[in-house]
């Protein structure tokens, strides 16, 4: 059998529905999953459908079939950028096999309770010799929980690639769920445990370049993850001088344009900011503490380092099935202010990326902002299409 390229992944169905009713979105939506042969189906849920109601009929739809997801801040189709699309993912049988692990009660968070949890369940998760382990992460994007909670769980599993993304509600930043079999939660965090006979590879890249001077954080609260001061002075003032912005024209689209950047190891990770306070702190969106050393970053060419950054390849030069992709809603902002998001679309159409926009991102035990995280799914090397 010829593969057709042109068309969508061979080894999972995918569903997708704009309708903006719930019982008509999952109706179109679940047409071509096969639910009889589905191990699981993620679900990425726009903040317009109402959450109760779709929950409802997709256990009416698929009739038992495990459900994991969340809420999203956008979602990457077939169509490539979506603001208010229905996205079912369906993961087969004959191709997966999953177990599952609920983290309620996320903030306060319990590190030891966290890794109890996480090797209790791995241990019991029989491997199938030959097939490939992976894990994927969903957590309340408003937890300010997702640093503490991936390191540990990297810790704990470090034999077990972890990727994930925080769930977001469009740019409201009021309130997220994941979803774990067919239940909705917030301040929670879902943890799916993956064997698949598929190839994978992670993938991981931003666009942002250091600039400028060193700046310290000299006044912050790390619980809430509040800047009160930069280099001394008001942290909002203070970045808006170094942008050259009024502080009042500060936005989402400025934050997005302008992050801060973290050292680590050698590599710069963004930490972005969400919004700023009527009082001048900033309110970021990953970890942040006093004392801590960063720099404004600066975009390179984000259409080049998308393409780039999704040109992957397994080890015998093939392109994936598709690409399960978490992409900051930051990265989304930036590409819409800068009129972009159609080029951007037809990029991730060719790459066959599919998934949703987040609050937050997690790969290698980090949790990031701004990023591109996914996993490239690739046909299993001992499977030849003719």
């Amino acid at each position: 059998m010829m593969r057709d390229l042109d068309h969508g992944p061979f080894f999972i169905r995918v569903g997708r529905s704009s309708a903006p009713e719930s019982k008509a979105a999952i109706r179109e939506a679940c047409v071509d999953l096969e639910p009889d042969a589905a191990c699981f189906v993620l679900a990425f849920i726009p903040h317009t459908l109402d959450l109760s109601d779709v929950m409802q009929e997709l256990g009416d739809t698929l009739a038992g079939v495990p459900v994991f997801g969340c809420t999203t801040a956008g979602q990457i189709t077939a169509n490539g950028y979506e603001a208010d699309a229905l996205l079912l993912m369906g993961f087969p049988k004959a191709n997966f096999r999953c177990a599952s692990i609920l983290f309620e009660q996320l903030n306060p968070l319990d590190p030891t309770e966290i890794a109890t949890q996480a090797q209790r369940q791995t241990e019991k998760f029989r491997h199938t010799a030959g097939w490939n382990r992976l894990a994927l992460m969903f957590s309340d994007g408003l937890s300010k929980q997702e640093d503490v909670l991936v390191s540990t769980l990297e810790t704990v599993l470090d034999d077990l690639p972890i990727f994930g993304g925080s769930a977001g509600d469009g740019l409201e930043f009021q309130e997220t769920f994941v979803l774990h079999k067919g239940q909705a939660h917030t301040n929670a965090a879902v943890l799916l445990l993956i064997e698949t006979n598929l190839q994978f590879q992670g993938v991981g890249f931003d666009h942002f370049l250091p600039v400028g001077s060193p700046l310290i954080i000299t006044d912050a609260d790390p619980d809430e993850r509040l800047v009160y001061e930069i280099n001394g002075a008001p942290a909002a003032l203070e970045y808006a001088r170094l942008v050259g912005c009024p502080v009042d024209a500060l936005s989402p689209q400025v934050f997005a344009e302008n992050p801060m950047l973290l050292r680590h190891n050698l590599n710069y990770y963004v930490r972005a900011i969400r919004d700023a306070t009527e009082g001048h702190a900033l309110s970021f969106l990953a970890a942040i503490d006093d004392g801590l050393i960063m720099t404004l970053g600066r975009g390179k060419e984000i259409l080049e380092t998308l393409d780039t950054g999704l040109d992957v390849r397994d080890r015998i030069g093939r392109a994936p099935d598709f690409i399960l992709g978490f992409d900051c809603v930051l990265r989304k902002l930036e590409i819409e202010q800068n009129q972009l998001s159609d080029k951007v679309s037809d990029i991730l159409q060719a790459r066959r990326v599919l998934g949703f926009n987040t609050y937050g991102e997690q790969q290698s035990g980090v949790h990031m902002n701004q990023t591109f995280v996914g996993v490239a799914f690739f046909e299993p090397e001992t499977r030849v299409l003719t």
